[in-house]
């Protein structure tokens, strides 16, 4: 389609239609015009048809100006400087989301993955570890709900992942009320004075967690398979922490977690050699944008040392993604831990794909990791382990 067909219109059998885009520079521009293209409409693909009835409530379903107003308060916490304070934290929390592969045999890499976003953002959010697996599994579910793994025996399992979320959030509007706190859910209620009124605080409570947790596991378990398929750079990794950020940069655009996102046009738009009608939806195709080879020398090559790595994982203009900071200080420490723990690591199984046409991702990557016989952490501590 990059080649043949840059603008391409889907038609389903129920009759709803879409326009793809999948060259990076087009992405790019569908992305960051917001006087053409519109996230007011829905910003998923499975909200095809029907317009978002969080529109003007939630960061991803408005525009700017009030996008900016929204997300200004937040800019600072999720920031280097604001999160610095949850670096160790984050690295305890690897540390024990790694310790299943410590006995040396078959281990789920998917499973562990899943548990470090909330494990991160629980320390953002200030949410106590008892809630930690029902909200994993609601984000999981309200990311793909399609995936077989995510079935309910009765009704839809994005309504019973919406209920669980808007639920608890809610709650946890009425008992923070009134009490002190710098979490970012205290922080939303009480920007500007408590503009935010209970439901918007909630929705957007619930796009920080859903966020935090389309990116970051599906990131790492592609990267890690593209390494145990390259025990090469997996070593040259490992022997050189300095090439941490630019493996982690390279593991975003390899991956491409969060695959699609979804505008609508504004008016008639000219755009990849076709054209769009006002009104018409245009999904973008982030893994696509980001194989481009008018961008990226040699696209299919997983190459760590890529240098200028423009990948659009994170997304491109106003709705960068909010928790992309966050994000990459994780997997930065993820990868020092992981790296730093196991001198070797291979498959032990067939992975298994998510299935969503949101999310890019995996339910189960099956591993073999050999624990080094000691630990040199990056800090100096030395840790004995078995071999």
């Amino acid at each position: 389609m990059r080649e043949r067909a840059p603008l391409h219109r889907q038609e389903l059998p129920d009759g709803r239609s879409f326009w793809s885009v999948t060259r990076y520079h087009d992405v790019c521009r569908v992305l960051g015009e917001h006087r053409e293209f519109t996230s007011e409409r829905g910003s998923l693909l499975h909200q095809l048809g029907t317009d978002d009835a969080a529109s003007g409530l939630l960061l991803v379903a408005t525009d700017p100006p009030r996008h900016t107003e929204l997300r200004r308060p937040l800019n600072r916490m999720f920031s280097a400087a604001g999160l610095a304070a949850t670096r160790e934290r984050i690295r305890a929390a690897v540390r024990g989301i790694l310790t299943p592969a410590l006995d040396g045999g078959e281990w789920d890499l998917a499973e562990c993955a899943a548990k470090l976003p909330m494990a991160v953002a629980a320390q953002v959010m200030d949410i106590p570890e008892e809630f930690w697996p029902d909200l994993v599994a609601w984000s999981a579910m309200a990311a793909s709900p399609e995936d077989p793994a995510h079935a309910v025996p009765h009704g839809s399992p994005l309504l019973v992942a919406h209920h669980g979320l808007f639920d608890y959030f809610s709650r946890e509007f009425d008992r923070r009320s009134g009490t002190p706190g710098d979490d970012a859910i205290r922080l939303l209620m009480t920007m500007r004075g408590g503009e935010l009124s209970r439901e918007e605080v909630v929705v957007n409570c619930y796009s920080v967690l859903l966020g935090a947790n389309a990116t970051t596991p599906h990131t790492v378990t592609g990267t890690l398979l593209a390494l145990a398929e390259r025990p090469w750079i997996y070593r040259r990794a490992a022997a050189e922490p300095a090439a941490i950020p630019g493996l982690v940069e390279e593991g975003l655009r390899w991956s491409s977690a969060a695959s699609c996102f979804l505008r609508h046009a504004v008016r008639d738009v000219e755009i990849a050699g076709g054209l769009v009608p006002a009104g018409d939806p245009v999904a973008v195709w982030i893994g696509s944008a980001n194989r481009d080879a008018t961008v990226f020398r040699d696209p299919d090559s997983f190459d760590p040392t890529r240098g200028d790595n423009r990948h659009l994982a994170f997304g491109f203009g106003p709705h960068y993604c909010l928790g992309a900071t966050m994000a990459r200080i994780t997997l930065r420490i993820f990868f020092e831990e992981f790296l730093g723990f196991f001198g070797e690591v291979e498959p032990a199984g067939e992975p298994v794909r998510l299935a969503s046409n949101f999310v890019s991702g995996h339910t189960r990557v099956p591993l073999r990791t050999r624990v080094r016989r000691s630990l040199a952490w990056h800090t100096g501590e030395r840790i004995e382990a078995p071999c």
